[in-house]
């Protein structure tokens, strides 16, 4: 079979009208690799002469091939893959987005719309099978005659059964604990169905390479591969926030069962039939509980400091390093949860390395003060922990980043940081170069350790000190450099960097409804989505570490699960008491309100998310998901038939905010409805046009 390898380069298509532009069948069991072929192929045909932006695509005459698809796949194609292959060539797109007018970057804005539009052709059921179903690990196998003159390659398809079955009772040394640290850290384990280039191999080599290099992405889902992938506009369509919000709120879980033979599974939340253990899991109540570890961490703090015993440890101290110790634990398990890179994603991630690191140093020195009987390390000791309160204090704030308007600036502060490291060597040139002028011109009168200081001063400001020692400095050159130094500092580079800083505003504010999607969903994914059954809040998580790992050296893995399900029972209640005490009262509320509906307008609320997708406070624009009828009809929780045809005609029953809403509400309904009729009429357009295609 003729394989198009992914990094292909652009150079080497023809132009459109020399090739056929033939819209892509993709079986219902059709492998990753012959799914993200066809789709790579097609891409490159559909836009390869002008690059456009996301915006552009919809009403641009690309966008008309790339509907042809999306009618294609929606009427077609029931292949689970489809989703997770469109965010793999968007991630292999943007990677190789260099030098090619923005080609490769305008098929990665195509990927992500056909994705967006193809969710909403789909009922809910579906969405959530597409997006968080997770890639299956093929299993190599000799191809028969049949499939050799089919061209397909010699692993398992997608609907059968062989496939390598990973979950918590897979020993850790053969695979890791987590499809995102397998992404980004794990190493692919001897023996597996991914060694291919052993003799006898049937595979040839393209789809070998292919393989391999998709390898990477097996065990993620397509909402992971769409946050690797940078797929913000993606990510931030209603559709897709929707089953986000689900996920945060605890409406899906991954785990509804507590026993050794549970297994990690994307469904809707049943309290009838669901363990209560299950809702420790959900990412609004490990939020909640994280952060009253953060308030009792830091009265812990102020009162070690507080209280200050230079000859023995106290109670207080006693506890602080209990806390710092689950806090350590529970973060080295969450970054080999998620992988080093995709732990790095979240912007806190430095902040809890320092409270780590500087509570580490702490309990350190304290221990050599108190073995010395060192007055002097002691004081050392507690000067490194009033340092903890620059990582600790701000830790805590950062519960707020969860609103729409202080979420939305944590990405702008990461781009001006960048923008400032980028700006530094040029300062540092500068700096460098007058120093060792000025250094050289008074090397009879100031040494380098006082000129040094006395530049710094100049350049935050300190006109007048430069003047008074320019004469000092050499009389003939001493003013002139001055001069110079004070207007390119103060003057020159201030004054570029403010403005470099502010274009970096400028240009995350455009999207910044978008950053903050973006960041939400890697934490709500990072929170929910793990292999772990059992997960212990800190400081109870200590538990376990002394308690079971031991155990693991002669007891059996499933022997193990059972201890730690038990565990957590018995140390878990308090939180799963007040869980259920919570979501009672909710649906009591429910049930009161529904009894007495209100007669005013009222501002529609009930998700305990903090701001969501749909209510956030960000300037409605166009480029949001339409609620189609297609997208809304069928989509119960008990609906679990093939999609259908939906009636065009048909209204949505409820969408979004009450009719009474007035404002904002009624803007996003009436731009709804106009995207909904809008792409009721592109169907129809593109259903026409497929037919003739067909017909000729």
């Amino acid at each position: 079979m003729a394989s198009l390898r992914l990094e292909s380069s652009t150079s080497s298509i023809a132009p459109a009208e020399q090739l056929p532009f033939e819209v892509p069948i993709i079986d219902d069991n059709e492998l990753l690799v012959d799914v993200v072929r066809k789709l790579h192929n097609y891409m490159l045909v559909a836009i390869n002469d002008v690059a456009c932006t996301f915006e552009e695509l919809r009403f641009s005459p690309h966008g008309q091939s790339l509907r042809l698809l999306l009618y294609s796949l929606a009427e077609n194609s029931h292949n689970p893959c489809i989703i997770s292959a469109l965010m793999i060539l968007k991630w292999q797109f943007s990677n190789d987005a260099e030098n090619d007018w923005g080609l490769n970057e305008s098929r990665g804005y195509a990927c992500e719309y056909v994705a967006w539009q193809f969710l909403c052709h789909i009922d809910q059921r579906e969405t959530i099978e597409y997006l968080l179903e997770e890639l299956k690990v093929p299993i190599q196998s000799g191809i028969n005659i049949s499939q050799a003159e089919r061209g397909t390659s010699g692993f398992a398809s997608a609907a059968g059964e062989p496939f390598t079955q990973e979950g918590e009772r897979t020993p850790l040394l053969l695979s890791s604990s987590s499809s995102l640290y397998r992404f980004f850290g794990g190493k692919r384990r001897t023996g597996s169905s991914l060694d291919i280039d052993e003799p006898g191999s049937n595979v040839s080599a393209s789809d070998a390479y292919e393989l391999e290099r998709l390898s990477r992405f097996f065990g993620l889902n397509a909402l992971e591969i769409a946050t690797i992938a940078h797929a913000k506009r993606f990510l931030s369509q209603k559709v897709v926030q929707k089953v986000i919000d689900n996920i945060w709120n605890g409406e899906i879980v991954f785990w509804d069962s507590l026993s050794v033979h549970s297994k990690k599974k994307p469904q809707f939340f049943n309290k009838r039939t669901a363990d209560p253990y299950s809702r420790l899991r959900v990412p609004v109540y490990r939020k909640a509980f994280e952060a009253a570890f953060f308030v009792s961490f830091l009265f812990l703090y102020y009162a070690v400091l507080v209280e200050r015993k230079p000859t023995g440890i106290g109670l207080f101290e006693t506890m602080m390093y209990i806390w710092i110790a689950a806090f350590a634990y529970d973060e080295v398990s969450g970054m080999a949860d998620a992988g080093m890179l995709f732990y790095q994603m979240d912007f806190w991630s430095a902040w809890n390395m320092g409270i780590i690191g500087t509570g580490l140093a702490f309990v350190i020195t304290r221990i050599i003060g108190l073995a010395k009987h060192s007055d002097y390390i002691t004081d050392v000791s507690f000067d490194i922990l009033s340092l903890e309160a620059l990582f600790l204090v701000p830790r805590i704030c950062s519960l707020v980043s969860l609103n729409s308007y202080f979420g939305s600036l944590i990405p702008v502060l990461k781009e001006m940081t960048k923008a400032f490291f980028r700006f530094i060597p040029v300062v540092v040139v500068l700096y460098l170069g007058f120093l060792t002028t000025f250094t050289m011109l008074a090397r009879d009168r100031l040494s380098l350790r006082q000129m040094s200081w006395i530049l710094v001063k100049v350049f935050f400001g300190s006109n007048v000190l430069g003047f008074d020692i320019a004469h000092d400095i050499s009389p003939i050159f001493g003013y002139g450099l001055m001069l110079i130094f004070v207007s390119m500092t103060n003057l020159l580079l201030i004054s570029s960097l403010v403005s470099l800083m502010s274009m970096s505003l400028e240009g995350v504010m455009a999207h910044a409804r978008e950053e903050y999607l973006f960041q939400l969903s890697i934490y709500v994914l990072e929170s929910s989505n793990s292999r772990r059954l059992t997960y212990f809040m800190p400081p109870l998580n200590l538990i376990p570490l002394l308690c079971i790992r031991p155990m693991r050296l002669f007891l059996p893995a499933e022997h193990i699960r059972r201890v730690r399900i038990v565990l957590l029972r018995a140390t878990h209640l308090p939180f799963v008491a007040l869980i259920w005490a919570y979501e009672s009262s909710r649906r009591y509320v429910s049930r009161r309100n529904s009894q007495f509906p209100p007669t005013a307008t009222t501002t529609a609320t009930g998700s305990s998310r903090p701001t969501s997708a749909i209510q956030m406070g960000f300037p409605l624009s166009t480029h949001h998901a339409p609620l189609h009828a297609s997208a809304l009809d069928g989509r119960s929780l008990g609906s679990s038939r093939p999609r259908e045809r939906s009636n065009p005609g048909q209204q949505p029953a409820a969408r979004g905010p009450s009719s009474g809403q007035t404002g904002r509400g009624d803007t996003a309904d009436m731009i709804d409805e106009v995207e909904r009729l809008r792409t009721q009429v592109e169907r129809v357009a593109a259903r026409m046009t497929f037919h003739q295609r067909g017909q000729l």
